[in-house]
């Protein structure tokens, strides 16, 4: 058994780094008043160590964490 974390999107995808995917849903970003709207793209996304999360950038927030649970492989 290999011990490859293995990260995969809200439909089962898995994601790998420098993936695209798509916000499921509108999400509020905690510490600003910014909301990232649903059908959003983000563009190379960052594995993290924790298969329940992943990094990104977007046109608003740097350094943002999103949860897989919200996300869609585009």
């Amino acid at each position: 058994m290999s011990d490859e974390l293995i990260v995969r999107d809200s439909n089962g995808t898995r994601l790998g780094d420098g993936d695209c995917v798509t916000l499921i849903k509108d999400l509020k970003v905690k510490g600003t008043s910014e909301t990232i709207k649903r059908g959003t793209m983000v563009k190379n996304i960052r594995l993290t160590d924790n298969a329940d999360e992943v990094e990104c950038n977007t046109k608003q927030v740097k350094g943002l964490v999103l949860r897989t649970e919200f996300v869609k492989k585009a």
